[in-house]
Formats: structure tokens, sequence, C-alpha cells
């Protein structure tokens, strides 16, 4: 009987362990930044930006990916 048991537990642990796991990984917000000039040109404005997302507790590369395309004129 006490194998019994032991086996049950050992399967149920197995079996909610990956679950738990993954529930604690949050997922990371992404921003999606376009702009018509070059990163250059457009630096402070994307520095104010960013500094504003951290004050609002957005922190880039924990809980924010920024993805940043320029058209470097292109348009």
């Amino acid at each position: 009987m006490k194998r019994r048991v032991f086996i049950t537990l050992l399967g149920g642990a197995a079996a909610t362990w990956p679950l738990a796991a993954r529930a604690q990984q949050a997922k990371a917000a992404t921003i999606g930044l376009l702009g018509t000039g070059s990163a250059a040109a457009q630096s402070q404005w994307t520095a104010a930006f960013v500094q504003r997302m951290r004050e609002l507790g957005w922190v880039e590369g924990r809980n924010l990916t920024m993805e940043y395309r320029w058209a470097e004129g292109r348009t």
C-alpha cells in the first residue's frame, strides 16, 4: 500500500511541476516604435519616452520589449 501511495504522489508532483513553473513567468509587453527619421534624429524623444515608461514601472528587458524601426528618410 505504501508503494502505491508513493508512486501516486510522485506522479502527481511530476504532472504539476511544469504547470507551476510556467505560471510564474510573466509575459513581457511589446511596444513598437516607428519613426520617419533616423535613430540619431529621434534620440532625444526616444530617451524621454523610455524614461517615462520607466517611471510608470515598465523597464525594458524586464517586463517590456521595445521594437524600434526607422525609415531613415525613405518615406
